[in-house]
């Protein structure tokens, strides 16, 4: 097989749907996560560099008139209600959302589930190359700025960044932002694929709720929002030159694979093959009927 051979038939091979197996797929997201937080925390702060680009992220927004966060962080911290209940969105959906979506994709969409995963591996591998080139201290933790932590303002079991569990977490990652990537990852494949009309209302809105708690907890500047937004872009365009269509234009059931028998132009079983004139057929052995002629 030359090169040119090989690389088409590994092509064709990938963009061929293939059932997903449950036991692999749970090890790979495990272990994907795993390494995701192991290389995020491990990341090197870089205090300073973490200090100063929140500075300068915050005169950006100054300077385009659009630096709506503190506004917004003070006045929901004034609703304690609100506020608790979005501490624990912050700390509670990021995961079971997207772990959701993934298993009504594995059911529902086989066909459509590992391009799907893929956007979601890359997407979270480019934020990972983000967390180390562009450190930058969330707006709570920001120098010269009086935002408030919520979670510590009202001792609610909160994200990683906060609290006790700050010491086994990057106090630096906030840009991308992943609570944003994942969402939109989740929105887009729910409004496109669900069949339910509340469904694909509730995809829609679920980015945009995330985008407000995100910004009113201090966690993140709205550009970290968009750096999210940009790391899925990303990634889903490397998929889609892997595939050569988007996830939701793959068949969303895996065509069955032929087994032994089955007529590669069609369904069902090989007609068997008579044979030859003038031959006889493998079941007509033995004596000739009486008053054959030979």
């Amino acid at each position: 097989m030359t090169p040119r051979g090989a690389i088409t038939g590994l092509r064709r091979r990938v963009r061929s749907p293939s059932r997903p197996r449950l036991r692999l797929e749970i090890v790979l997201i495990l272990v994907s996560y795993w390494l995701y937080s192991l290389v995020r925390n491990a990341v090197p702060e870089h205090r300073r560099a973490a200090m100063r680009h929140a500075r300068d992220v915050w005169d950006l927004e100054q300077t385009l008139g659009l630096a709506v966060e503190r506004s917004v962080n003070h006045t929901v911290n004034d609703v304690t209600w609100l506020v608790v209940a979005m501490n624990y969105y912050y700390a509670t959906l990021h995961f079971v959302v997207t772990i959701s979506v993934l298993v009504w994709l594995f059911r529902g969409h086989p066909g459509r589930y590992a391009a799907a995963r893929m956007v979601l591996l890359v997407t979270t591998g480019i934020a990972l190359v983000g967390y180390y080139l562009y450190p930058l201290a969330p707006p709570r933790l920001a120098e010269h700025t009086d935002f408030v932590d919520t979670v510590l303002a009202h001792h609610t079991w909160g994200s990683m960044a906060s609290g006790d569990l700050a010491n086994v977490s990057n106090q630096y990652a906030a840009m991308p932002s992943m609570h944003i990537g994942w969402s939109t990852w989740c929105g887009i494949a729910l409004v496109v694929l669900a069949r339910r009309r509340w469904v694909r209302v509730l995809g829609a809105v679920y980015p945009v709720t995330t985008l407000a708690v995100i910004v009113s907890t201090a966690n993140h500047f709205w550009l970290d929002a968009v750096g999210g937004v940009l790391c899925l872009s990303v990634g889903s365009g490397v998929v889609r030159l892997v595939y050569g269509r988007w996830p939701h234009d793959l068949p969303r059931r895996v065509p069955r694979e032929p087994v032994a028998g089955d007529d590669p132009g069609g369904p069902g079983p090989r007609p068997r093959i008579p044979a030859p004139t003038g031959e006889p057929d493998a079941r007509s052995y033995g004596p000739a009927p009486s008053g054959a002629q030979s």
